[in-house]
């Protein structure tokens, strides 16, 4: 047998390639949309991937199952329960697919979704009975499990589903042998799930033992407990899972559409017609000189699941980048299935060297200087935009939370008449709300340059909410 991890940080998303030596054939599992290192892999392993498997309609990235099957034929296979425009293997609990010595067994383990399903891996030239590994999906992560209200828009209940995931963890996966490895579809930094490990495997014995969501109790106390805290689910999650299930467009096809240069006039023509202008450089350079009007999601960091968060799906995107990087400005938003660009600024910010008019700057406060003036007769109005979770356990005084995702609805709470300072924990997620804010009309706007973690560095308090 051979098996690959292949983990997105960006998305905090696993995918897997899993191959048979003998048969020199391959299945990609959870694909990500842009696909090329399966099959590089592949080649190298001189394997064809002949079948790709989904173990649910994933609602945070576009999975990239068209993609393997237009480049290599592959077949698509799903859960029995699955529905999809596209045609596709229906894998029923308990059957199998086998690929010389190896062997992938599915496992009916709907909760997260209805529709989803785990793998079991056997190497046979080992052990026929006993599985060397499972493909968990999001069903079980390392740490925790999946969430199971993300189907509330398209009619599930979320105690329906929450009952349904008891059951496939208790009934299905907890019955297999403690030493099997199990690999989930996601990491720390996914919304999928909230208390999930930087682990990216773990066993069944190890997650029995310390998993939270995992120790003994009643269906409904389970329900009650893995519904409570779960994070806000971005509003693309549910385009997404949908979008899982069309026959779409392919990346390599949506890229050859959208990814142009315009020119300066373009680009302010599709602003003023209502565009999206989307700076994806680095806070310090945006601070330095940005087209107003535009919002800065920096390429480092959660760019597309913030991008999925802020900008509409319904106006298209112009991006500014800095040459060079505008293919991978335009792939990440691909990979949320964000389409709609409808091109990039030619030349970068160095077409609006001559538009002094066009150009703003920002103040980028560090935290001695944030400190001085909350002392002040004017002080500014600090606004935290952190989640519920990271300000329970630190925040600044005086300051007032409005997380980023809700600020654009929350943006009348805002004071006109004095400064406004955000912050976050390091500067990235408080840059995109000071533009967001100067995009709306708020003139005298700054944000913390290392957010709360600088400013408590320099010395200051950060106590807990009581």
């Amino acid at each position: 047998m051979r098996f690959k991890q292949y983990y997105l940080g960006c998305l905090a998303h696993a995918s897997y390639l899993v191959g048979d030596e003998q048969a020199r054939v391959a299945v990609v599992v959870d694909p990500q949309r842009d696909v090329e290192q399966y099959l590089e892999d592949a080649r190298a392993l001189d394997l064809a991937i002949r079948h790709v498997f989904l173990t649910h309609f994933h609602a945070d990235f576009v999975a990239g199952h068209l993609e393997l099957r237009d480049r290599t034929g592959a077949a698509i296979h799903l859960g029995s329960k699955a529905e999809a425009e596209y045609r596709f293997v229906p894998m029923a609990d308990g059957e199998t697919l086998d690929l010389g010595r190896t062997r992938l067994q599915v496992l009916h383990t709907p909760g997260h979704t209805p529709e989803s399903i785990s793998i079991l891996l056997f190497d046979l030239s080992q052990d026929a009975t006993r599985p060397q590994a499972v493909l968990t999906g999001d069903t079980l992560f390392v740490g925790d499990v999946g969430r199971p209200d993300l189907r509330r828009a398209l009619g599930w209940s979320a105690t329906e589903l929450g009952g349904m995931l008891y059951d496939s963890l208790h009934e299905k996966l907890l019955r297999l042998p403690d030493e099997t490895r199990i690999y989930p579809a996601h990491g720390a930094g996914s919304l999928c799930g909230k208390q999930l490990s930087s682990e990216s495997s773990s066993t069944i014995g190890e997650q029995r033992r310390f998993n939270y969501a995992l120790q003994p109790m009643t269906k409904e106390e389970f329900i009650r407990m893995v519904l409570a805290d779960q994070p806000d689910a971005p509003p693309y999650f549910t385009y997404d899972a949908v979008l899982n299930t069309k026959e779409r467009l392919t990346l390599e096809a949506s890229l050859a559409r959208s990814l142009r240069p315009l020119t300066l006039e373009t680009l302010l023509a599709l602003q003023a017609s209502g565009g999206q202008i989307l700076d994806v450089r680095d806070p310090a350079y945006f601070a330095a000189a940005h087209l107003r009007g535009s919002i800065n999601i920096p390429l480092r960091g959660q760019y597309a699941t913030w991008a999925g968060t802020i900008l509409s799906r319904e106006k298209p995107i112009g991006i500014i980048a800095e040459p060079g990087r505008e293919h991978e400005a335009a792939m990440r938003l691909g990979r949320i299935g964000f389409d709609h660009v409808a091109g990039y600024l030619q030349g970068g910010m160095e077409a609006l060297r001559t538009h002094p008019e066009l150009v703003q700057h920002a103040s980028r406060m560090d935290a001695s200087r944030l400190a001085a003036e909350l002392e002040s007769p004017c002080p500014p109005w600090v606004l935290d935009v952190r989640t519920p979770r990271e300000r329970a356990e630190k925040q600044i005084p005086g300051s007032t939370h409005i997380p980023l995702n809700h600020l654009e609805e929350r943006i009348g709470e805002l004071p006109r008449d004095r400064r406004i300072v955000a912050h976050c924990a390091s500067g990235y997620r408080s840059s995109i709300a000071a533009s967001l804010l100067r995009r709306a009309g708020f003139e005298d706007v700054s944000d913390l340059s290392g957010g709360i973690a600088a400013w408590e560095a320099a010395g200051n308090s950060v106590p807990a909410t009581p």
